[in-house]
Order: C-alpha cells, then sequence, then structure tokens
C-alpha cells in the first residue's frame, strides 16, 4: 500500500534518530534529496556518528588508494575544457545541484530521461568520458563517473563557477539557471488558496543567493526563506518573465505518483507553468515581454 506523505516524513525522521545519513535516507526511502532534506534538516547527527562517518570515509580512501597502487585507473585520462562554455556550464551546475561531487568521481540523480541524457552526450562530447547508469530505487536514475581526477576537476569547477557566473553573458547565465531550476524547482499551483509560485529548494544558502542575484539580472525579483532553504518566485508578471527568459526544459515532468501531488497525470513543468499563469484573472490586454538581448 502507498505510504502517506506524513508515513515517509515519519521513516525518515526515525532513520535520522537512528543516525542515518542524507544519503542512506535517500536509498533506503527512494525519495529524493531535496525531499529527505527538508523532512530531516531539524535533526542533526551527533558528534559521535559524525566522527564514525569520517573513519569510515578515511578508511574507504586508504583502502582504495591501497587497490590502485601499481594499477592504471580505467578511464583516467579525460578531456579538459580549456574554457567556459554553454555545455560546460550546464555539466558542472547539474553536478552542484542535483549531483554528487566526491573522492571517487562524480554522480548524477534524476528520474528525468532527458536530463539523464543531455548529461551523458555532453559529458561524452565535452570530456571524452564514459558513464554508468543505474535505476534506483522510486525510479529515480544515477549517473556515474568513477574517476578520481575527474572528482578533483568539477570540485574545482564547481567553486571557479560561483564566481564566473555572475560575470558571464546573459546566455550563461540562463543556462545556469535553467539547470538550478530543473534539478531543483517546482510549481506551487492552488488556485483556491490563491498560489502560483516557481520554487526552488537547494540545503547551500549561498547558492540560493547566487540565483536570486542572477534572476535580478533578467528583471525577475525572488525572495530567499532561510528556514526552508528555497527561492520563490511570485506574481502574473515574474512568473511571465521566468517563463519568457528562463523556464524549464522541455523534457522535463513533475512525477504524479509522489503522495503530495495533486496532479495525477503526466505534466511538463512547461505546461503546469502556463496553466498557472494563464490562471490568473485577466485585467486588461496581456503584457508582452521582449526577452534581453543575449551577449
Amino acid at each position: 500500500m502507498e505510504k502517506t506523505s506524513q508515513q515517509l516524513i515519519d521513516e525518515c525522521q526515525t532513520l535520522r534518530r537512528r543516525g542515518f545519513t542524507l544519503g542512506e535516507i535517500m536509498r533506503a526511502t527512494g525519495l529524493p534529496r531535496t525531499t529527505v532534506y527538508g523532512y530531516i534538516s531539524r535533526f542533526p547527527l551527533s558528534p559521535d556518528i559524525k566522527q564514525r562517518l569520517i573513519r569510515q570515509h578515511t578508511e574507504r580512501i586508504n583502502a582504495f588508494n591501497h587497490a590502485q597502487r601499481g594499477h592504471a585507473r580505467s578511464g583516467r585520462n579525460f578531456r579538459r575544457p580549456q574554457q567556459w562554455s554553454r555545455d560546460l556550464i550546464f555539466l558542472v551546475a547539474h553536478f552542484m545541484f542535483d549531483g554528487r561531487i566526491c573522492h571517487e568521481g562524480c554522480h548524477y540523480y534524476n528520474r528525468s530521461d532527458f536530463l539523464i541524457q543531455e548529461m551523458r552526450e555532453k559529458s561524452l562530447k565535452n570530456f571524452k568520458l564514459e558513464s554508468k547508469i543505474e535505476l534506483r530505487k522510486g525510479g529515480v536514475k544515477a549517473l556515474s563517473y568513477y574517476n578520481v581526477e575527474f572528482g578533483e576537476y568539477i570540485r574545482e569547477k564547481a567553486l571557479e563557477l560561483r564566481v564566473h557566473i555572475r560575470l558571464s553573458s546573459l546566455e550563461e547565465k540562463r543556462v545556469f539557471l535553467q539547470s538550478f531550476f530543473d534539478d531543483e524547482g517546482n510549481i506551487s499551483f492552488n488556485i483556491k488558496r490563491s498560489k502560483r509560485q516557481v520554487r526552488g529548494f537547494q540545503y547551500d544558502l549561498s547558492l540560493l543567493r547566487i540565483v536570486r542575484i542572477l534572476l535580478m539580472d533578467f528583471g525577475i525579483p525572488s525572495t530567499v526563506d532561510e528556514t526552508y532553504k528555497e527561492i520563490i518566485i511570485s506574481r502574473k508578471g515574474n512568473l511571465m518573465k521566468f517563463r519568457d527568459f528562463i523556464n524549464f526544459s522541455e523534457g522535463i515532468y513533475i512525477n504524479p505518483e509522489r503522495t503530495n501531488s495533486i496532479w495525477k497525470r503526466e505534466l511538463s513543468k512547461r505546461q503546469l507553468l502556463n496553466m498557472a499563469i494563464e490562471s490568473y484573472r485577466p485585467l486588461g490586454a496581456p503584457g508582452v515581454h521582449k526577452s534581453p538581448r543575449f551577449s
């Protein structure tokens, strides 16, 4: 029998109290990272458990390094782009938002076949690097790159991108913002409550502040809620600007099977955004937004 939203919350919090990490709870429940984080953010790990995890992580690294001595690493070499491009921003941003950059390489998690294939094809094109796809619980797919040097490279580029993106062209900023909202974004649409919002979740508040600054470059004001770790875009004019200048990718769909979903059919996020905008009561001729020139 399908679990209710409250049952999932209770399960996540029970596992957290038993010392499970964010990743372990994701694997046990099949829920996405942002959902699990929202359920357990008020329950930090104890100092003893943190020390145990650090010791285990160190032991894994030492064991891996020992096993690699005297052996060439498969796929060790990869192409390193010499300068930033829209593809490189797309790849690094997705690893930052819905991925994991770690010692043994990089992983990207998503339910969307479109995003998994885009990541795989752009990685092969730009890095000449093969990947593995694994199907995980709940229909989430994991795109994995087991390459130590690649993990170190992406970690450095992720830090560099935080600075570069603020000084980049509008088109590069659009790629970064669309990557963020494709991974972390959703639409809150409830006419009865007069609620129409584009929201994006991210536990790293510094990234949310960067997103807010970049949105202002397109004339889109937003609010960062530090308690719930989310950024919120509301009001018809701002939603229209978001649709015209940023929007979600065409192949991104909501999950109608989620316990808290009010939509019991497959809808693209673009469709749902248009439905939210069109649901406003017309107050005259609709305004037309001209997209800023990308430089």
